[in-house]
């Protein structure tokens, strides 16, 4: 198992560690692309289609699609399934009203060699602290 650590801007407090769910299209944010009571996308052509988001970690580039995006994350909160934390290559307004609302570590704004989508991949255990700033990726390979 290789261990590596990415550097990234804090942008919510908190520490947070789970399984790695790589998006690199992000999750859009119009109605049924993110089951708002199961947590599970459903969006076509997402390659973690059928993936429940509940206690992993995100990794996307950014928000997609309409402001719906942090009101679909939100919805699935209330009903009890939420990732563990965020990890946004850009930090945009949608994703940011998104981590504010549900209170989740974020870590974002990566400088371009140390992008989280080109180093972190589906599976990998990621611990992030939203305080510091700082990832530890545990490589499943």
């Amino acid at each position: 198992m290789k261990e590596f650590v990415l550097k990234g801007r804090g942008a919510l407090k908190g520490i947070a560690e789970g399984e790695a769910v790589v998006c690199p299209d992000s999750i859009a944010g119009n109605s049924g692309a993110l089951g708002d009571t199961d947590g599970v996308i459903y969006e076509r052509g997402n390659v973690n289609y059928g993936v429940c988001i509940n206690g992993k970690i995100l990794v996307v580039p950014c928000a997609k699609g309409s402001n719906g995006f942090s009101a679909h994350f939100k919805g699935a909160q209330i009903a009890g399934v939420t990732p563990a934390g965020w990890v946004a290559t850009r930090m945009d307004a949608r994703l940011g009203v998104a981590v504010a609302s549900m209170g989740i570590p974020c870590v974002a704004d990566f400088p371009e060699d140390q992008n989280p989508l080109d180093k972190i991949k589906t599976g990998d255990w990621v611990k992030i602290d939203g305080t510091t700033g700082e990832i530890i990726v545990k490589s499943k390979k």
